[in-house]
């Protein structure tokens, strides 16, 4: 899932394999598979950012599950998104 902010600041999780497309009109939003539709504060260029980064920590985590042998246990853990401190 990836960390959005609504309009008036709230945040969402968003589970980004349920993005359909993402248009900027000129506010972002997103529209899921399901059609719902969100508004959020972010560009499109930042949905796609924060999109790739929870995907490439997907892939991060199955690597060292596949190395561990199945041993270990993944750890779930909040990333920050791309450019935070």
């Amino acid at each position: 899932m990836i960390l959005l902010s609504r309009l008036n600041g709230q945040q969402i999780a968003l589970n980004a394999d349920l993005i359909e497309r993402a248009e900027a009109t000129p506010d972002t939003v997103l529209t899921l598979v399901d059609g719902t539709k969100h508004v959020v504060a972010e560009s499109v260029e930042e949905v796609i950012d924060r999109v790739r980064h929870y995907r490439a920590s997907v892939l991060v985590t199955a690597k060292q599950l596949e190395e561990s042998g199945g041993q270990g246990r993944a750890t779930l853990r909040a990333l920050p998104s791309p450019g935070d401190s």
